[in-house]
């Protein structure tokens, strides 16, 4: 906890609460601290991926941009975790829905992500590991969802390194096993924790189907979350 700042974060030691929401837009980070966060200012803007740090309900808590794809969201996790004592991250992100049950502004509870990426690689593992959300924060979440009479849904996540993909039906063989959605950054950021022992959640609105060709346009993508930042602020 002595190499703060780093190359990617401005922050010092203790400005960075224990508790930090990562959405992957950093104006969306913006948004969250201004909407939610009481006295909120503004700790790091290198790359301007801005991270803020307030009050919730009298609690600390941060709210940092992740970038887009798991190199990004691996390092700003990775420093968060081992270098600012951060021990929860809860990503507030978008998600494609692959399921014909999933709709938009439905929320998806990250129980575990898949991926397609070589991420993992760096473990030497002598297998293929599951990337899981931490059991307590997904359990409140899912319990907090269902007292707000929201619609959720908690299961299985694609982490993919492909916003555009060549293979044209990939997502046919992922909505096959069962799938719900198809995002970037969960399967970094659960990895990351599961190899620092801290805790890490995905909440997801889907913006998109992938199946039937509706989309949410970037302005209320940036700024129509409400319902999830607020779930995730409930963990707090």
């Amino acid at each position: 906890m002595n190499n703060t700042p780093t190359p990617h974060n401005a922050a010092k030691c203790g400005e960075i609460a224990p508790t930090v929401l990562m959405p992957g837009d950093p104006l969306r980070a913006e948004f969250i601290a201004e909407t939610y966060l009481t006295d909120a200012r503004r700790v790091s803007a290198v790359r301007n991926m801005y991270a803020f740090t307030g009050t919730y309900n009298g609690r600390d808590v941060s709210v940092m941009g992740a970038g887009m794809g798991m190199p990004s969201m691996g390092i700003y996790s990775y420093e968060l975790y081992h270098f600012y004592g951060v021990e929860q991250i809860i990503r507030v992100g978008s998600a494609g829905a692959l399921q014909d049950d999933i709709g938009l502004n439905d929320i998806i509870l990250a129980m575990s992500a898949s991926t397609d990426s070589n991420y993992a690689s760096q473990y030497h593992l002598p297998g293929t590991l599951a990337p899981t959300a931490d059991f307590l924060l997904l359990s409140r979440a899912a319990a907090n969802a269902k007292a707000r009479s929201l619609r959720v849904h908690v299961g299985n996540v694609l982490s993919s390194d492909f916003f555009y993909n060549a293979a044209d039906t990939v997502n046919d063989s992922w909505r096959r096993m069962g799938v719900l959605a198809a995002e970037m950054e969960c399967a970094a950021l659960y990895m990351n924790a599961a190899y620092s022992g801290k805790k890490a959640l995905g909440i997801l609105t889907v913006s998109d189907h992938l199946y039937r060709k509706e989309s949410l346009s970037a302005e209320k993508r940036q700024n129509g979350f409400g319902t999830m930042i607020e779930l995730a602020l409930s963990l707090i």
